[in-house]
């Protein structure tokens, strides 16, 4: 995600005022590759160099990977900085509907500069920023096409409540299925992610079959790292693994009819 959606986790394209995440670059130094990429243990930071407007850019990263670049903790990731230099000077991808985050992640920290000129509600501004010094951003003129970062997320939050078997259908159809826990690595950046979700619990790729009296994952990995809230699980038929988003972020059953958030997994 986050990387988390609002409603849905496509933002509308067809939005008047946007923010983009797009690198200037000195023609100097571009070379045969299309694009570099860094990586660290949840996410892989992509710069493509093709010129596109921001809705283009938008477009190619959910479609290739997860998102344009959002977020303050994306933005300070040490691998993001590795990407870039201080020569460059790059939109964030915030879009002004009032200001917003690409990928729906949280707003709450504003790092503008001084001079930021915002008392106007015009379309076509963008949100900018220099990796020399504080980065502190500024809004610029969006209608030019530039270079830009997409994100890839192993994890995403879906804020979207659904029952147990839409959740999979989506996750299959969107990205690769409902997230699957087999270590203690695993839960720890799971309940991480859950933390911006908006429902109480968050549905994971665990069902219990009647038929075969067992607790399973839907990526058919073997159910070993258990973390179940105590008295659970009950075996009864049509209930789903789900994880509390508060407290100890402990598993639970819950009938399958039930709607919450999901997280899916990319492969």
């Amino acid at each position: 995600l986050s990387q988390t959606r609002l409603n849905t986790p496509r933002l509308p394209l067809n939005i008047t005022v946007f923010v983009k995440f797009v690198l200037y670059y000195d023609i100097i130094n571009i070379n045969m590759f299309d694009f570099f990429t860094e990586t660290n243990t949840t996410h892989k930071y992509h710069l493509i160099k093709e010129e596109k407007s921001w809705q283009e850019a938008q477009s190619y990263c959910r479609e290739k990977h997860t998102d344009l670049i959002s977020g303050m903790k994306q933005l300070q990731d040490e691998e993001v900085k590795k990407l870039l230099n201080s020569n460059y000077q790059p939109y964030i991808g915030l879009f002004r509907d009032t200001w917003r985050w690409s990928d729906g992640s949280s707003f709450s920290f504003r790092h503008w500069n001084p001079i930021f000129n915002n008392h106007n509600p015009n379309s076509g501004q963008c949100a900018m920023t220099k990796f020399d010094g504080e980065g502190r951003w500024t809004n610029v003129n969006c209608d030019d096409k530039k270079p830009f970062i997409c994100y890839d997320d192993k994890l995403i939050l879906i804020k979207e409540a659904m029952n147990w078997e839409d959740a999979l259908t989506y996750c299959r159809g969107h990205h690769y299925n409902l997230v699957t826990i087999t270590n203690v690595d695993d839960q720890k950046q799971i309940q991480e992610k859950v933390k911006e979700a908006s429902t109480d619990y968050v549905w994971m790729g665990l069902r219990y079959a009647c038929t075969l009296d067992l607790w399973f994952w839907v990526s058919d990995e073997m159910v070993s790292d258990e973390n179940w809230a105590k008295g659970e699980p009950m075996d009864d038929c049509d209930m789903s693994g789900a994880m509390e988003t508060g407290g100890e972020h402990q598993w639970k059953k819950k009938n399958d009819t039930e709607k919450f958030n999901f997280i899916c997994s990319k492969n």
